[in-house]
C-alpha cells in the first residue's frame, strides 16, 4: 500500500512566510560548541605524537 504523499507544487508557499511575525522571536547568543583548535594546539598536539 502507498502512504498519500504531500503535493509538492513547483513554488514553495511563501504566504507563511511573508506573515511570520519576528518580533515573536526570542534573542539568543551563539556559542561555538566545538571550537576548532588553533595552530598552536595543532603544533603541540604534533610534537607529542612525535616523542611519544
Amino acid at each position: 500500500f502507498f502512504l498519500p504523499r504531500p503535493t509538492m507544487s513547483d513554488k514553495p508557499d511563501f504566504a507563511e512566510i511573508e506573515t511570520f511575525d519576528k518580533t515573536k522571536l526570542k534573542k539568543t547568543e551563539t556559542r561555538e560548541k566545538n571550537p576548532l583548535p588553533t595552530k598552536e594546539t595543532i603544533e603541540q598536539e604534533k610534537q607529542s605524537e612525535s616523542t611519544a
